[in-house]
């Protein structure tokens, strides 16, 4: 009994194509950056819409050209590449105690403090800051309690939607 012959295949090589294709990959994320120079520099707001559209159109076209420059083993390889860093950004599984609290009030602080806020400015006006950092601040905070709550957290939110007979 003999085994077919396949023959491995090679990774591709990060010849003038993979480097033509990052290259395109890159400029087709870095076109977004005209939308905030073109509102800094006074640009109407019809403009700065048709300019939304033209990105959002060269992007994708920019990210299919990309791979069939590259071709799919070098797109594939692009790929691992980048989202290999964002798989350590994972957050961890289980979580101790004393994590978990912390993690549950920068959850329920923010979500708290902005449906109360309606009703202080009512009952008492002037007694909150109406300062921006702090609801940019409250704001990160929620993002970040996903963080420190772990990723058991997010199938104890999911259960919460879930009806089992």
């Amino acid at each position: 009994m003999t085994l077919p012959d396949n023959p491995t295949q090679p990774a591709p090589a990060r010849g003038w194509r993979f480097k033509c294709g990052i290259g395109l990959f890159i400029i087709a994320f870095a076109l977004w950056l005209l939308i905030p120079i073109a509102a800094s520099m006074d640009v109407p707001g019809s403009r700065i819409a048709a300019l939304t559209g033209s990105i959002f159109i060269a992007n994708k076209v920019l990210l299919l050209t990309c791979i069939a420059v590259m071709g799919k083993e070098g797109f594939q390889q692009l790929k691992s590449m980048v989202f290999g860093h964002a798989k350590r950004l994972a957050p961890a599984e289980k979580v101790g105690p004393a994590r978990h609290v912390i993690g549950l009030v920068m959850f329920v602080l923010p979500l708290l403090s902005s449906m109360l806020e309606p009703y202080v400015d009512a009952f008492w006006p002037g007694l909150r800051p109406n300062l921006w950092q702090v609801q940019l601040l409250g704001d990160v905070m929620l993002i970040a309690s996903f963080f420190v709550l772990g990723g058991d957290f997010w199938s104890k939110l999911r259960a919460l939607f879930v009806r089992t007979v």
